[in-house]
Order: C-alpha cells, then structure tokens, then sequence
C-alpha cells in the first residue's frame, strides 16, 4: 500500500469517535468534539513543524517523541486557554493523544 492510500483513509469523523471510544470512563463525557479536534488539529500541527507529513515519497517509519509531542500540546493548549474556555489537565491532553495515536496505528499511518 502506498504513503498515498494511507492517507486516504484516514477519517476525521472515524477518529473522533475511535479517540471518545478509547478515553478512560471517568473522562468519556468531559469534552465536545470541538475539543477533541483541536487537541488533534495541535497533533498535526506538531507534525507538519517537525516535517513529518513531508516524506510522501518517503516509506520510512517516523519516530514521534511523544514527550516532545505531549509539551507542544500542553504549551500551546496553555497559550490559547482564553480562546478555548478552559485548561486542560495533563491526563487529558495524554488521553486524547493516546487514543489519536491508537487510532493512527490501526491505519499503519507512520509505518
């Protein structure tokens, strides 16, 4: 399969849910969707800084620093906390990201 197909299955709307399916109980009704893809839309955003949508051509794997990923989340989810309406905490920013994570693995997107 290649990088082109990959990226063509990818689903917003399939993610989101895959992202609500997978939070810890406690958290399954703490965000709108709105919220979810920001955290994503910060995800991607990590990623198009860092060049890794760049490699199209490219069918090598990418290593993703989740901790470098997790602090760029967080400083930028602080930074914009007056926009957004509210902070969130640590293990919510990790859940939402694991579970875009998961959902990413399921499609061997970084493969």
């Amino acid at each position: 399969m290649s990088q082109e197909d990959k990226v063509l299955e990818y689903d917003e709307d399939d993610s989101l849910r895959f992202i609500r399916e997978n939070l810890p109980e406690e958290m399954q009704d703490e965000f709108s969707d709105d919220e979810i893809n920001y955290i994503v839309d910060l995800i991607y955003d990590f990623y198009e800084e860092k060049g890794y949508l760049d490699n199209d051509d490219d069918d090598s794997e990418v290593e993703i620093n989740e901790e470098e990923l997790l602090e760029y989340i967080d400083r930028n989810a602080r930074k914009n906390k007056e926009v957004l309406g509210r902070d969130y905490t640590q293990e919510q920013i990790e859940a939402i990201v694991a579970g875009e994570l998961a959902y990413c693995d399921t499609l061997n997107l970084f493969d």
